[in-house]
Formats: C-alpha cells, sequence, structure tokens
C-alpha cells in the first residue's frame, strides 16, 4: 500500500470582498433567501489582473511560510483548474513550475475538473506519484470562476468565490487517504456549462440539486463501506461547498448531525476544487492536530462526483 498522503496544505484567499446582500438587491434575491438557501454572505474575488497561476504561487507561499519546502525535491506539480492563464497554452502546471524555480526534472500537468477536482486530483496524483517512484508532489486548486460569470444572472453571480489551495502529497503524511469512489452522471452535463453565445457560466440549479441529493448520499454509504468504516466513525463530513442548502440537505439525507457536516463558506464562497482543502488547513494547523478520521466528498461539473475517507496518522 502507498505511504503516500497528505502532509500539509497552504492557501490564498483574496482580501477582495462582495457583499452577497447588496449584490442580491439588484437580482431579486432576498436576505432570507440568501441566507437560508445560499448561505453565502460574501464572496471573495481575485484581482482583475490574477490568474489561475498567481493565486497558484500565493497559495504556495502560505505553505512555505509554515513549513521549510526544498523546490529541488518537488517531483511532480498538477494542476486542477478550469480557468487557466490565457487560452491554456501553455499549461499552468508549467508555469507554476517556472514561477517557483523547481527541478527541470519534475513532471508538471494539469487536470480540468470542477467541484469534484479535489478528491479526483488527490487520487490522481498519489497513483501517479506512486507509479513513478515519487516521494513529494504538489496539488494545487485554482478555479478562478469570477472571469466566466454573468453578474447579471442570479443563478451564479451570487454563489462563486476566488480562492486557491497547494496540497503537499508526500511519503511522511499527517493523512493517510483511503479508496476512492467516482461517478459521472454525464447525461446531466449540460447542467453546468460555459455559454458559446457570451463565454459566461450557465447553471440549471435544480437539475444539480436533485443529482447530488439522490447520489452522493449513496456513493458516501458505499465508500464508508469500501473503506471500512461507519458513520458513527467519521468525526467530519468535509463536503464540497456548494451551498448551505445542499451541505445541509446531505447531512439530514445521511442522518449525520450538522455539527459534523460544517458550512464553512459563508465568507468565500463556492470555490470549486478549493472548497474542501480550504476547510483541511485550519485542521492540519490546530494545536491537538487534525480529527482521526474524515469523509471527503466533491460534487458538481459533470456532472461528476468523488469521496474519500483520510486517516490521521501517528504522529
Amino acid at each position: 500500500m502507498s505511504k503516500l498522503g497528505i502532509e500539509a496544505v497552504g492557501v490564498y484567499i483574496p482580501n477582495e470582498k462582495m457583499n452577497c446582500v447588496e449584490l442580491g438587491e439588484s437580482l431579486d434575491a432576498s436576505p432570507a433567501f440568501i441566507a437560508s438557501k445560499l448561505g453565502f454572505h460574501e464572496l471573495r474575488r481575485k484581482e482583475d489582473q490574477q490568474t489561475a497561476s498567481d493565486l497558484c504561487v500565493r497559495a504556495f507561499e502560505d505553505l512555505h511560510a509554515s513549513r521549510e519546502i526544498d523546490r529541488s525535491e518537488i517531483d511532480c506539480v498538477v494542476v486542477v483548474t478550469q480557468n487557466p492563464d490565457g487560452g491554456g497554452i501553455p499549461h499552468v502546471s508549467a508555469i507554476v513550475h517556472q514561477r517557483l524555480q523547481l527541478a527541470e526534472n519534475a513532471a508538471c500537468f494539469d487536470i480540468s475538473l470542477g467541484c469534484s477536482g479535489f478528491v479526483h486530483g488527490l487520487a490522481v496524483i498519489r497513483a501517479f506519484m506512486a507509479a513513478s517512484g515519487f516521494r513529494q508532489g504538489l496539488l494545487f486548486t485554482a478555479d478562478p470562476y469570477s472571469r466566466i460569470i454573468d453578474m447579471n444572472d442570479r443563478n451564479t453571480a451570487l454563489l462563486f468565490g476566488d480562492a486557491a489551495a497547494c496540497t503537499l502529497v508526500s511519503e511522511t503524511p499527517r493523512l493517510r487517504v483511503g479508496k476512492t469512489c467516482y461517478a459521472t452522471g454525464s447525461e446531466f452535463a449540460t447542467a453546468i456549462q460555459v455559454e458559446k453565445r457570451n463565454g459566461c457560466l450557465q447553471m440549471y440549479g435544480n437539475k444539480v440539486f436533485r443529482y447530488v441529493a439522490r447520489n452522493v448520499p449513496k456513493q458516501i454509504a458505499q465508500c464508508l463501506d469500501e473503506n471500512g468504516c461507519e458513520p458513527d466513525g467519521i468525526d467530519l463530513f468535509l463536503l464540497h461547498q456548494g451551498s448551505k442548502y445542499i451541505v445541509e440537505t446531505l447531512a439530514s439525507n445521511l442522518g449525520v448531525a450538522p455539527n459534523r457536516v460544517p458550512f464553512a463558506a459563508g465568507a468565500i464562497g463556492n470555490t470549486v476544487s478549493s472548497s474542501i482543502p480550504l476547510m483541511l488547513a485550519p485542521l492540519l494547523n490546530q494545536p491537538e492536530g487534525p480529527p482521526q478520521t474524515m469523509l471527503l466528498s466533491g460534487f458538481g461539473v459533470g456532472l461528476a462526483a468523488a469521496t474519500t475517507v483520510v486517516f490521521r496518522t501517528e504522529d
């Protein structure tokens, strides 16, 4: 069994904030609707000139500030994004590689996945590293959806925030990663898409909600079974922060107490592939260390879902 797991997580959350109640006034969205259904009172926004690679570099700087990292020993860089720099050529991971001045023999590639991207990416980078004999890799998530949001679209303008995360995957992890379960509901893929007409994000929230509410609890049950876990043995269920309502609905469908299924993105927004590592980072940094057992589940664009369980290693 591979020893590769999560050693540390660095994050970058932009300082600029957008007030959702003020924005909602122009979009026929009441404060009550925003508070109870969406749950986001502020959305973070990158600076206009910032790109996905800029966000990645800032997340790495946060990681590096908490632990010394020998850049010459980084074996690979994987970037999860659907909003790359420019037109996507060159790939973001190559840009990040150059800006961080990593070793020439480091492997670099991007993964085009949305809200399930962190869990997918964690499985991909660990398998790739194990097959290549690598010891340290960086998994970045950076999806600045503000680039493709129509601010007049009530279905998307009140949801998405910008942020990034940099996860150090190594042979000396603090979190061991268990088996991962996947699902793809491609018949509903157009429920979240970019319109060719204007290049802006279009989302049919009801279709996404129905798919997630019906399929994700089943996937979570399967993942728990495959990892030999019971729901009561999971300290925290870290679910993609799509909205307060979907997190609360899944908690109810799972029969899990709300305090074990946190909604922590109220002041940030739905940061797509970064929402789960943004929750992991403070848990890893707390004085008592991370919880013993956590379930991670991402779901969205594709429509796709991926779920895994992580276990605290011995300190």
